[in-house]
């Protein structure tokens, strides 16, 4: 129990909203009378939640490195408004179109990056300008009104499903062996790190906890494939979070740039002078959460099948709430990717949920920025109980 509790401790972040999440899903499950964890429900919950999933995983980094990006809504409303007028008005093939979106995006995010990381003005100035510019330049191109409809390729980015090719019928079988594969490849790397842990002494937990792990997450692995091979199996979009997450989990864990993300967000002149180009990451973080933006707004615009004036309005406020619910501290330095999708987790749930149970908009608001608070006020709490 005294290595439980102390794993928990040093943990205390990640698993905390890991049981947040698990008993806000059991709660809805509950109140809907079992509607939360069907097979089509489940889908739609991770078709619903994509383009706030792809910003947090960007806004988290920014987050980490002690800024803030405003912006976000109004630039994916921005790049779905450019991507419409390319393929519907001008007839530019999807995949040329999809480029030249996300370069556009990335462009955007090196030019907000300019101003914060090289010429010094608030992060906070910078992306409220840049939402009202960009929120602007929607309408302004978009003439008020909506475009419509996108190329049926396009569309399959946000709606379509990985094909079947076992031909399983009822049964998405793709879908379950590709549980198992995933299964197999988790086990796999935890058991080698624990390998290497020890190698080099470093401190582990014992087996029991580190078996019971494996088996926990290996049996919701293949429930949740179980689940969704049940319906249409994979959706397109959650194989590309899936390799966003695991590409930018390993780049901040594993690789030099993440940390010295986490190194500027931690104590910016300890990192200048440990020799960490302070400008350049702030540079960058701001190309990468331009780009992903450009993505999220790609991802909105093919599931609405239409790009509006009014597209990706609060997409802002979702994505810094996921982040701070996840675990990300508002003084930096601290946060994880996979913390920001499970806050963006449990926002999708609470969302879907209150929904589902009839509650109005004015009261899903209301408490969603009760959870961001307490979400806020918990890392202050453990901050000061640390220091």
């Amino acid at each position: 129990m005294q290595a439980v509790s102390e794993l928990f401790r040093k943990n205390i972040r990640q698993y905390g909203m890991i049981i947040a999440l698990v008993f806000i899903t059991v709660l809805f499950q509950i109140l809907t009378d079992g509607i939360l964890l069907k097979p089509l429900n489940i889908t739609n919950l991770i078709l619903q939640n994509s383009y706030i999933l792809v910003l947090a995983i960007g806004m988290v980094l920014v987050i980490i490195t002690g800024h803030i990006d405003l912006s976000v809504g109004s630039v994916a409303a921005f790049i779905g408004a450019l991507a419409a007028i390319m393929m519907v008005n001008w007839q530019v093939p999807t995949f040329l179109a999809v480029i030249l979106a996300l370069v556009m995006g990335a462009l955007i995010g090196a030019w907000q990056g300019f101003w914060v990381a090289y010429v010094k003005i608030p992060a906070f100035i910078v992306t409220l300008a840049g939402m009202l510019l960009f929120r602007g330049l929607t309408m302004i191109v978009l003439g008020g009104q909506s475009i419509a409809p996108f190329p049926k390729s396009f569309q399959r980015i946000s709606s379509g499903f990985i094909p079947d090719w076992f031909g399983g019928g009822g049964l998405h079988i793709l879908t379950i062996v590709l549980g198992i594969l995933l299964s197999i490849l988790y086990i796999w790397q935890e058991w080698k790190e624990r390998r290497t842990q020890l190698k080099y002494q470093f401190e582990v937990p014992p087996m029991w906890t580190f078996m019971l792990q494996i088996v926990v997450l290996v049996a919701v692995i293949n429930l949740f494939t179980l689940v969704l091979a049940t319906y249409n199996g994979i959706p397109n979009i959650l194989i590309i979070l899936f390799f966003l997450i695991v590409i930018y989990s390993f780049v901040m864990n594993r690789m030099v740039p993440g940390r010295h993300i986490y190194a500027l967000g931690g104590n910016e002149k300890a990192a200048t002078l440990s020799g960490v180009k302070t400008k350049k990451v702030t540079f960058w973080v701001f190309v990468n959460m331009g780009t992903l933006a450009a993505l999220s707004g790609l991802i909105f615009a093919a599931r609405l099948n239409s790009a509006t004036p009014k597209a990706g309005t609060n997409f802002e406020l979702d994505a810094i709430a996921a982040c701070f619910i996840g675990g990300a501290s508002a003084s930096g330095g601290i946060g994880t990717v996979v913390g920001a999708i499970i806050g963006g987790l449990v926002m999708g749930v609470m969302n879907n949920g209150m929904s589902l149970i009839g509650l109005g908009v004015d009261w899903q608001q209301g408490i969603k920025g009760l959870v961001l608070l307490l979400a806020v006020a918990f890392d202050i709490y453990n901050k000061s109980k640390t220091s």
